[in-house]
């Protein structure tokens, strides 16, 4: 009798996951609570797969010896107790394609920059010649890749969500960028449960692996002091560090390795602020582990364009630039895109709260904004916040309305910031969606 792998949720990692699990001789099921796509049924009929959606038939379900969950799936709901109660092992998509491939997996976390970190580790390692992935987060399954194509490595970007499903996933080099207050609504507000989330990624390391990690992020560093993991640690930061690790001087990243300097010149580097220094150490730091040339570094960081919705420098109208950072869905990520303005802003803010603490950013909205544009159903904690630092705060339902007000505010020299840290569910798609409905309201200016 073959195994039976049930997936929750009928989207990219569970398509793929789908894929990967016949090819590996599983009988499979596919269960949506909400609806799956004809493209996806089309392909799922076509690979003799059964599927259900508009719900979860329980029954079926807990014939399965594993089940492959969805990052979105919430912990605490009755499917998920239920199938946990019947002694069924969950896994993420992460765990679950990572057995099937002899590939070098490199593993990146962390509440901010994992993108930045991710695309560009895999743009210099591609460019280098490496046959080289990336998923995760990010580009097609991992699962699909694995079930379809043959890499050497992987690059992946890691949710916590994800990290929480993991038993044997093993990098060959892990990454955790920083750890700041995120997603503490999946976390019953309580951020110690989510540091440990992300720190699960050095769960089953040796002392032949390599953690890169930012010692510039004293949550981080304490998490590790009190640490058991044996992985081998090299540090990332502005301080020269004692032993192994990468900092930078002048206008040079210099990677401290094995008694060896390596130094790169950033002065080409397109990435504007510290936070895009320290993605770009990281992903120096990974490229040197995996033997990628010096001169091959240089030239691939100098050609690297950076991630769509993170900063993104998109127009000038009359003099005031537009910069869409939907991608910033917490505060601390707005933090970055508020410090690296160097005018007077009007700052699009707003959307899900995800048990924010604006507190963090007050000092640099007293510095730099002079209108905050509320995008979003609630505001009230926006307006609570900001009301007596900022003069003038509108409210609106639409992104159209909130760009027209932006731009009337907006003077010569001036920047209109989209970087709502906050998640876009309430009014748009995704992230994604809310800033290419951003660009296009800017462009209809």
């Amino acid at each position: 009798m073959p195994k039976k792998l049930v997936i929750l949720g009928g989207g990219e990692s569970g398509i793929g996951s789908a894929v990967l699990g016949v090819k590996q001789g599983f009988e499979v099921f596919v269960s949506d609570a909400g609806a799956i796509s004809l493209d996806v049924q089309n392909e799922l009929k076509a690979l003799g797969i059964l599927f259900e959606q508009g719900g979860h038939d329980l029954k079926t379900i807990l014939q399965a010896s594993l089940v492959m969950k969805s990052p979105g799936i919430h912990e605490k709901i009755d499917l998920i107790k239920e199938i946990r109660a019947a002694n069924i092992k969950i896994v993420s998509e992460i765990e679950f394609a990572s057995q099937y491939t002899n590939a070098t997996l490199i593993g990146i976390t962390g509440s901010n920059g994992k993108t930045t970190t991710t695309l560009l580790t895999h743009h210099l390692l591609e460019q280098s010649g490496l046959n080289v992935g990336v998923a995760g987060n990010i580009g097609y399954s991992f699962a699909r890749q694995v079930a379809e194509t043959n890499r050497e490595v992987y690059v992946l970007e890691i949710s916590s969500f994800q990290l929480d499903d993991i038993y044997e996933f093993q990098p060959e080099v892990s990454v955790i960028t920083n750890i700041t207050p995120d997603h503490l609504d999946r976390y019953e507000n309580n951020f110690s449960k989510y540091v440990r989330s992300k720190m699960r990624i050095i769960k089953n390391q040796s002392n032949k692996q390599f953690l890169v990690f930012n010692s510039e992020d004293p949550v981080l560093v304490k998490a590790l002091n009190t640490s058991t993991s044996e992985v081998n640690k090299i540090s990332f930061g502005f301080e020269k560090p004692e032993k192994d690790g990468t900092y930078t001087s002048d206008d040079q990243i210099i990677i401290q390795h094995d008694n060896s300097n390596t130094m790169i010149n950033t002065a080409q580097f397109q990435l504007q602020g510290r936070h895009n220094l320290l993605n770009a150490m990281a992903a120096v730091t990974i490229a040197r582990l995996l033997k990628v040339s010096k001169d091959s570094i240089r030239e691939s960081l100098m050609s690297f364009k950076g991630a769509p919705h993170r900063l993104e420098q998109f127009l000038k109208i009359q003099n005031i630039s537009y910069i869409n950072d939907s991608k910033a869905t917490n505060v601390n990520a707005t933090f970055y895109a508020l410090d690296s303005v160097n005018s007077q802003t009007v700052w699009i803010a707003g959307g899900v709260d995800k048990g924010n603490d604006y507190n963090l950013l007050l000092p640099l909205v007293r510095e730099k904004v002079k209108a905050i544009v509320c995008l979003g159903i609630d505001n009230e904690k926006l307006l609570e916040v900001f009301g007596p630092v900022v003069e003038t705060i509108v409210e609106t339902q639409s992104i159209d309305e909130a760009v027209k007000i932006a731009h009337k505010i907006a003077l010569k020299k001036e920047t209109v910031l989209l970087s709502p840290a906050c998640a876009s569910f309430d009014l748009f798609e995704n992230y994604e969606d809310r800033g290419d409905q951003f660009k296009q309201a800017v462009r209809n200016l």
